[in-house]
């Protein structure tokens, strides 16, 4: 089937819908699956009796299979096509978790999600690839947008199988379900063929010979790469640190209680959701450097404005509002790298960027417990709140991210 490639007009062509709607299913499939640990950690410590370090260090392995995941297939995504990739990547996370269910011991569970990290570390930066390459420079934040917002509903979906799974049927039987996406990779590979744009670059440079070192390889693209892992670092430390801190924190200093973790969970989630459409938006209207500006900052002080909640309904609200601003901004990655990084070396650039930070950025969680141990609530939002400042200071330094440049379909970094 010939393929249509990306134009202004306002109507999506046939291929377009096919590739924004596998990436965003993709990377919510993903995250239904990643998320699966999270509901079922309890159960699997009390089934095997583990301690908190031999629970601690699953996710350790997962970011750490991410990482590897990410550069081994971005670099083979961009070498040997986007959607051969893709599904690879797919089969690997989905069988890894279902592999889960034979787990019966914690050797097992790791070796699983390494397994599960590689190939979900993978999926990431070629979904966004393929968006950024069959869609116009200025729809790119409102697409990426749609793909990342799939991811918390990927959350949702995870939270109501657990609840009705783990009870009844055991945390093993929940990860059989990370079999679905296997269905959505069979479907790409049958339907979708390789993007114009990919095919074009593979002709022009008759088969680049893409490495990480590519990533760094002028002064002008190391200090870009750079800057974008440190706020990606950035992105992903607030995250957890919002997620997994804030409700103990509030509710055990100022003596709040919440009808249920997943209450609170879901007006965050809602926040954020509405945040990353709405950043998608503002990005394309008024370019990266004003949007991640106007973010930043809000971040940085909604942060703080937390810490005034009083009752439940300021601290669902206030979840809400922080998700807004502190999680909107991951919609914006996709486009960024998507605009800066040329094609030969877009999905390495996807992929190596975010995964840095979230192999960094997830040590937030253990900073906060640290300065909770020796200093106060006050600190921590210090510490949060710095966070965003610092993000903010690297991002104005950043060239090519003004309107202007940005919506330049003749701008690219070389």
């Amino acid at each position: 089937m010939k393929q249509q490639t990306a134009t202004g007009n306002p109507t999506m062509s046939g291929y377009q819908k096919k590739v924004l709607a596998s990436s965003a299913v993709g990377y919510g499939l993903e995250n239904m699956d990643i998320m699966f640990l999270s509901f079922s950690l309890s159960s699997i410590i009390a089934d095997l009796q583990l301690n908190s370090a031999a629970a601690g260090l699953i996710s350790t392995v997962t970011n750490i299979g991410m990482l590897l995941g990410g550069v081994f297939f971005g670099v083979l995504a961009d070498k040997h096509g986007r959607i051969k990739m893709f599904s690879y990547t797919v089969y690997i996370f989905a069988f890894a978790t279902a592999a889960m269910y034979f787990a019966n011991n914690i050797y097992l569970i790791y070796f699983c999600r390494f397994l599960a990290g590689v190939g979900a570390g993978g999926e990431y930066g070629i979904g966004m690839a393929l968006v950024a390459e069959v869609f116009s420079r200025k729809k790119m934040g409102a697409m990426t947008s749609i793909v990342t917002i799939s991811g918390q509903f990927g959350s949702i979906l995870a939270a109501v199988l657990a609840a009705l799974i783990i009870p009844t049927l055991g945390w093993n039987t929940l990860f059989l379900f990370g079999l679905l996406p296997v269905i959505m990779a069979v479907l790409v590979r049958k339907h979708l063929d390789e993007t114009d744009e990919w095919k074009q670059a593979q002709k022009e440079t008759d088969g680049p010979s893409t490495s990480i070192k590519e990533l760094f390889k002028t002064p002008k693209l190391t200090r870009l790469t750079i800057s974008l892992m440190l706020m990606a670092t950035v992105q992903i430390a607030g995250y957890f640190g919002l997620m997994n801190w804030l409700p103990s924190i509030l509710q055990e200093s100022l003596g709040l209680s919440v009808s249920g973790s997943s209450i609170w969970m879901i007006s965050t989630i809602i926040g954020m959701s509405i945040g990353m459409l709405l950043f998608g938006r503002i990005l394309d209207k008024l370019g990266a450097r004003t949007a991640y500006a106007l973010f930043l900052l809000a971040s940085a002080a909604s942060v703080f404005l937390f810490v005034t909640a009083t009752s439940e309904w300021t601290l669902l609200i206030g979840g809400a509002v922080v998700g807004f601003f502190a999680n909107g901004m991951f919609a914006g990655y996709g486009a960024i790298v998507g605009r800066l990084y040329p094609t030969h070396i877009r999905s390495t650039a996807n992929n190596v960027i975010l995964n840095v930070g979230r192999a960094v950025g997830g040590f937030s969680s253990v900073a906060i417990g640290l300065i909770l141990d020796h200093y106060n609530l006050f600190a921590v939002m210090l510490f949060l709140s710095a966070l965003y400042l610092f993000s903010f200071v690297i991002m104005m330094s950043i060239k090519g991210l003004k309107k202007d440049n940005y919506q330049n379909p003749d701008y690219i970094v070389e």
